[in-house]
């Protein structure tokens, strides 16, 4: 319990030290109302839902990504414009490695809820958490899509931060899966040494 309040406590100072004069207000403020329920929905379920150590790392470092990454607008995040700069890159990939790490962080807890609360095995686990992300993924771009009207109609992908992307979407939903199928891989790997053991 300790080591969940010292997360949370760490996420808490990450956010209140980002929300100081982040790049775009208005994007940093629609960025964050998800992640302000989520944050809810995990603090007063986290006794039911009884995660391991593991996954509250693994949320925790996701959410700093996030808090990061929407300080500065994925689009502008300067760890990803200077590898656009030294590798020639035709675009700041920070959104696409945070998309990517949603899936490769998220999906491990995902994966212990389905093996708690669904009566799955652990086989179909492997396989269900990874489209679990994928359609969560695939929600939060309609969202965004939505939201992009709302705010700014007919910028779309542009306001979406797409940098000239009109496959943006596709490409971040494919990004999460990818790193929620690599980390299913590493536990698989892992769980079978155990047993081999």
């Amino acid at each position: 319990m300790k080591i969940i309040g010292s997360l949370a406590a760490i996420c808490a100072v990450v956010w209140i030290v980002a929300a100081i004069h982040p790049l775009d207000r208005q994007a940093w403020i629609l960025e964050n109302l998800l992640l302000i329920i989520f944050v809810i929905v995990l603090f007063f379920g986290h006794r039911r839902l009884e995660l391991s150590t593991t996954s509250y790392f693994l949320l925790a470092a996701f959410i700093i990504l996030h808090i990061v990454g929407a300080h500065y607008t994925y689009t502008r995040m300067p760890l990803g414009l200077w590898a656009k700069d030294s590798f020639g890159l035709s675009r700041n990939h920070y959104d696409r490695f945070a998309h990517g790490a949603f899936g490769f962080l998220l999906v491990f807890p995902v994966r212990e809820l389905l093996l708690r609360f669904s009566g799955i095995s652990r086989r179909w686990s492997f396989w269900l958490a990874p489209a679990i992300i994928l359609a969560v993924s695939g929600f939060f771009e309609i969202i965004e899509s939505v939201v992009a009207e709302l705010v700014a109609p007919g910028k779309g992908v542009e306001w979406l931060g797409g940098q000239g992307d009109e496959w943006d979407a596709q490409n971040d939903m494919l990004s999460a899966l990818i790193g929620s199928l690599f980390m299913m891989a590493v536990v698989a790997l892992t769980e079978r040494k155990r047993t081999l053991r």
